[in-house]
């Protein structure tokens, strides 16, 4: 699974190389649909329905059940079906590991950003100038 492949590089970063290699971040979460649909239910501990992530994410019923689906054979969510008013209903709910994987994405989200906002450090290369595709 995405993710699972992480090297050490706790030795490469404090020296500044691979600044902006941002290996923590998890293709299994990257992807638009998967990255809605956890943040929608990291806000949401007691978990929500099917319907509730399908208007909050803005996805399709196919989309969404794929998408789940995907999730819980990574062991990001749990997936509840029991019935309410005799109408079929689908709760979701974050695992803990889902919870852990999700902060730890988004802690190297914030890594970008921040690398983002601040000037080049002075012990980085220059960078190339010459061939230009503007």
């Amino acid at each position: 699974m995405a993710g699972n492949h992480q090297r050490d590089n706790s030795s490469r970063n404090k020296s500044g190389s691979g600044r902006y290699a941002y290996e923590g971040l998890d293709r299994l979460i990257h992807e638009r649909a998967r990255l809605a649909i956890l943040s929608s239910l990291a806000a949401n501990e007691s978990g929500l329905t099917f319907n509730d992530l399908k208007d909050l994410c803005n996805l399709t019923d196919g989309n969404l059940s794929r998408q789940l689906q995907v999730l819980k054979d990574a062991s990001f969510l749990d997936i509840e079906k029991s019935t309410a008013g005799n109408r079929p209903q689908t709760m979701c709910r974050l695992t803990r590991t889902g919870r852990k994987k999700f902060l730890e994405y988004i802690a190297e989200l914030e890594k970008v950003v921040s690398n983002a906002a601040q000037p080049r450090d002075a012990s980085e290369p220059e960078p190339r100038r010459g061939l230009s595709t503007a």
